[in-house]
């Protein structure tokens, strides 16, 4: 098995040596790691691809969860856009709906694709279908975009952690919008280091979010954090293409995120005994759904 790369530095480094775009390096590492050929790899991730512009169509279309707690409001965003009056503009506020539909269809237990993770499955697609009305891109720029996030995703996992539990929501909605703004770059025409820029701005202005699902469940705030997550992505993607960079180098911020989940209590860590899940309201949530008060540690 060969590993063409461990960290953002070579990552970067290995794309500019040989001119290629990021998700290229991607690609050849996932053919390194696994054995099978381009034509296998391109046409799996063509499959994620679909599954995730299938979430999206649907949860446009309105969803609901079992529990009630979220549903509706991806319509919501787009009844406001229609209206042509949004403050913080059509594209991002598109980015944020179908971040948020993704997630409404995760919490009402459609499929969707994991970008890391089903709590944050809603940032890439969303971005990606946002951006897509404005670069007008082709199926397979479509289909390096994911590969651009995998291989963020794909240092990030081996460097630090993906999943709530682990590392808190910084780990998994901060992640996905570190992996979303990279994918961004590149497809606007960025180069390679400034995919990383557009990473580490996002992911530090993320450091320390905590994972406090109320009542345990994927509903809230992940659904809403996944819409800042888009936001955040497509914001910090402009400014890296107008060449802000990150004072912190892309490895180091994840490196900090790692020490910052590590050091956080197991109650900000997807236990739901923190946060927004220990407020009055949370655990008033959780008692009305699971029949019994919840006790908070």
């Amino acid at each position: 098995m060969d590993v063409l790369f461990h960290n953002v530095r070579e990552l970067v480094d290995l794309a500019e040596k040989e001119n290629k775009l990021i998700s290229e390096i991607m690609i050849e590492q996932e053919m390194n790691m696994s054995g099978r050929s381009r034509k296998e790899i391109f046409e799996q991730m063509d499959r994620n691809l679909t599954v995730m512009e299938e979430a999206v169509e649907r949860g446009l279309k309105g969803v609901q969860s079992v529990t009630g707690l979220t549903g509706g409001d991806a319509v919501l965003i787009q009844n406001y856009i229609a209206k042509g009056n949004s403050l913080s503009g059509d594209l991002l506020l598109d980015a944020v709906s179908k971040a948020v539909a993704t997630n409404e269809v995760n919490a009402a237990m459609g499929t969707i694709c994991a970008t890391p993770t089903a709590g944050s499955a809603g940032v890439v697609p969303g971005t990606l279908f946002a951006v897509k009305n404005k670069l007008n891109p082709t199926r397979e720029q479509m289909i390096r975009f994911l590969f651009t996030s995998g291989a963020y995703g794909f240092v990030v996992a081996n460097n630090a952690f993906i999943s709530g539990a682990a590392g808190g929501c910084q780990a998994e909605v901060g992640s996905a919008a570190g992996m979303a703004a990279a994918a961004i770059v590149e497809m606007a025409g960025g180069t390679p280091a400034q995919t990383a820029e557009a990473f580490a701005i996002t992911l530090k202005n993320m450091l320390g979010l905590v994972c406090d699902p109320v009542a345990g469940l994927v509903e809230v705030p992940c659904v809403k954090r996944n819409a800042m997550g888009a936001a955040n992505s497509l914001v910090a993607a402009d400014m890296a293409l107008a060449g802000v960079t990150s004072r912190i180098p892309c490895d180091e911020v994840i490196g900090a995120m790692f020490r910052i989940g590590q050091s956080m209590s197991p109650n900000l860590k997807e236990t739901a005994r923190g946060g927004l899940a220990a407020t009055p309201t949370g655990k008033a949530i959780a008692a009305k759904i699971f029949g019994s008060a919840v006790t908070v540690e």
